[in-house]
């Protein structure tokens, strides 16, 4: 068993191109994990091990990892900067302690920063920062500093000092230790020179050390009393004490630098993961409830503890079958264990237990609280699902998943294609919770539904090349979705049918109105049992439930999903031996139905939040653009050297071949990045076209 105080569990997260997998890949090199340096632009790095991702470059899964360094076993995950992949950081911060958080030294903060932020923030992580590509033209280490305060609201605080910049970046100067680090980048910068603070920069030093140790102070009465009558008498271990519980506890943001990719920063970025990121133990007990009740209770980070753990991912391994990702939060695991999963109130045996390496494999027979691993032989296990042994239930809190924001249509050629395509869409679902998919009976069409059209175009890419699908494959849809404005009370929903033996009856009344989103922490659909007296019996009211559920996949309108409904469920009756589960369900069902209908409903679309950094001379164009696409502009900055950013809100339905036009506005000069914002009401005009082409209520599902 190892000591838990040495575990260290953390994410690398960053905007796209801020060279997280390449930090990524360096961590491995200096661990020893890997002898050779892998390249993201030369496809060959470990973490990036998909063929579509060595082709684009990019990361597209979060990617699992083990290494140590000095005495501590740190667990990474690599993960994807792109929104289209924003489920990925979402699972893994979920499940880790500490984040290292990176960003250009260029770039600054950036959008899909500010995402990743607000993430970690929901989920209370830790973090320090990194400011990578320090060798770049226009790296200026304080500006970044400056922008996460503005942006981010984040009280960062430099601990290194960088030594030059741009082509000139030679090294770091450590605040807290007082000493410098020259690095050769020809020598893999494996063993840095370390140097007395060089004199034309002593007096930066000190005025920034100063900034650090105040910083740290104001988080501690006892250190800020000693330092108010002599700031010298605070030694530097009672500093980095001090320094370590500040991030644990008070949000404290030191912020280090670097440039992976020439080899400079790392080790000492490796030390401050090991000195101020959390172990198991400093992180509170994870909280859950007892199945069938509202109870709460916790987990501690202990090896004696009930075991429990979170799947938080899962992938196909061509060697060995279904891989489920779980962080063991408490107690001890074994292979050949049988463990249960509470979600889905089912036992499975544990068949092998597996530490990854981004791709490749180390088979170990035990696994403990603190530990990320990979388990072999769970058949339901989904994304999100409770693993504990079954005298021991707990039921830990689940991961937020998005919506879909983009349809796609895909048509198998053959027979033999529909087959195959069937077990792929399977297994894609499994692996990726905003992947969904459904058929259209009509059309014999499957409709994807994903985050948008990277996201689609590599699960398209993953049919063809994995599971060898030939299909023709639809232009990208907008993934449209319905809700109500109005209420109604006391509607009935009644089945009764006799079939010369025993009978079907169930009968439900229900009162329907919007749901208050502020109240509904994140659901689409609330459901009130509000019964007294036993006019249903307990047993039928989840069916009822379930009924009322079920109706809302196909809207009124177009047919497609219903978002914010709250029903209270007032009265019904049942009958002694004609009622089952199945009759209240379909109760429920035709209730639910007769209830949309008078509800006001409406057509809603995804609007997405859309940054675009352009060169001054084009704003007005870019405006006039936005303006066109029924946008609306919500801010503008002035960014350095002559560029502005513009912020707007803008209908994903409109957003198609934005980059072609942005690039001839711009000369090519202008960049932008764009996220999932909300949904809006549709205009009444494109809600009728809308309406026209589906049909009118064809189910989408």
């Amino acid at each position: 068993m190892s000591d838990l105080s040495k575990i260290r569990n953390i994410g690398i997260a960053a905007h796209i191109d801020a060279g997280k997998t390449t930090l990524t890949e360096r961590i491995l090199f200096y661990t020893g994990r890997s002898h050779k340096v892998g390249e993201v632009h030369e496809g060959s790095a470990t973490m990036d091990w998909m063929e579509q991702e060595k082709e684009r470059g990019i990361t597209i899964t979060s990617a699992a990892t083990t290494c140590e360094w000095d005495g501590r076993t740190i667990n990474i995950i690599d993960t994807p900067g792109h929104v289209d992949f924003t489920i990925e950081v979402e699972r893994s911060l979920r499940v880790l302690d500490g984040l290292v958080f990176v960003l250009c030294a260029v770039g600054a903060v950036q959008p899909q920063s500010e995402t990743v932020w607000r993430q970690a923030n929901r989920y209370r992580v830790p973090r320090i920062a990194f400011v990578n590509k320090m060798d770049r033209t226009g790296a200026d280490f304080f500006n970044v500093i400056s922008k996460m305060r503005s942006r981010l609201m984040a009280r960062a605080v430099a601990a290194q000092l960088p030594i030059g910049a741009e082509g000139n970046f030679q090294g770091v100067i450590n605040l807290l230790e007082g000493q410098a680090y020259y690095y050769d980048e020809n020598t893999t910068g494996l063993d840095p020179v370390i140097k007395e603070v060089p004199e034309e920069y002593f007096s930066q030093y000190k005025t920034m050390r100063h900034e650090l140790i105040e910083a740290i102070v104001e988080t501690d009465d006892l250190l800020m009393e000693k330092y108010l009558e002599d700031e010298d008498s605070i030694t530097e271990e009672e500093l980095k004490s001090a320094l370590r519980r500040a991030v644990l506890h008070d949000g404290l943001i030191p912020v280090f630098c670097g440039t992976a990719f020439k080899n400079k920063g790392v080790q000492n970025l490796l030390d401050a993961v090991n000195r101020y990121m959390p172990s198991p133990i400093d992180v509170p007990a994870i909280k859950g409830t007892i199945p069938g009740t509202e109870e709460e209770d916790e987990r501690p980070s202990e090896v004696n503890a009930p075991f429990s753990a979170l799947a938080f991912k899962i992938a196909t391994d061509p060697h060995v079958g279904r891989l489920t990702y779980c962080r063991i939060y408490s107690g001890t695991l074994n292979k050949g264990d049988t463990i249960y999963n509470v979600a889905k109130g089912k036992g499975e045996r544990v068949s092998r237990l597996i530490r990854m390496h981004a791709n490749s494999r180390e088979e170990i027979d035990t696994c403990q609280a603190g530990d990320i691993v990979a388990v072999i032989g769970l058949k339901t296990a989904t994304t999100g699902d409770t693993l504990t042994f079954k005298d021991s239930q707990i039921l830990l809190e689940s991961i937020h998943i998005p919506e879909t924001v983009m349809d796609v249509a895909i048509e198998p050629k053959t027979k033999q294609d529909n087959e195959k395509m069937t077990d792929g869409l399977l297994k894609l679902a499994e692996e990726d919770p905003t992947f969904r998919y459904t058929y259209n009976e009509e059309t014999g069409q499957v409709i994807i539904s994903g985050m948008g059209e990277l996201h689609l175009e590599i699960i398209v890419d993953r049919l063809m090349r994995e599971f060898k699908v030939e299909a023709n494959v639809g232009k990208p849809q907008v993934a449209y979705r319905e809700t109500i404005k109005g209420s109604v009370d006391q509607v009935h929903g009644k089945l009764a049918k006799q079939t010369g033996g025993k009978g079907q009856y169930g009968h439900c009344i229900i009162n329907v109105k919007p749901l208050d989103l502020e109240k509904s922490e994140g659901k689409n659909f609330m459901f009130t049992n509000a019964i007294s007296g036993g006019d249903i019996p307990k047993q039928y009211i989840p069916s009822v439930e379930k009924g009322c559920e079920e109706a809302l996949r196909g809207g009124i309108l177009a047919g497609y999903q219903i978002l914010g409904v709250d029903v209270t469920l007032t009265g019904g009756s049942f009958h002694e031996v004609d009622s089952s589960e199945m009759a209240f369900k379909a109760a429920g069902s035709i209730a639910m139905k007769d209830a949309l209908k008078k509800c006001t409903p409406v057509i809603l679309e995804p609007a997405m939040k859309v940054v675009i950094v352009t060169p001054e001379e084009y704003a007005g164009n870019v405006n006039g653009d936005i303006n066109g696409r029924r946008g609306h502009v919500e801010d503008i900055a002035s960014e350095d050297e002559g560029y502005q950013s513009i912020s707007a809100k803008v209908p994903m339905a409109e957003m198609f071949g934005f980059s072609t036009d942005l690039r001839n506005k711009s000369q090519g000069r202008a960049t932008y990045t764009m996220e999932f914002d909300n949904y809006v009401e549709v205009p009444r005009s494109i809600s009728d076209e809308i309406i026209r082409k589906s049909g009118g209520a064809v189910a989408k599902g």
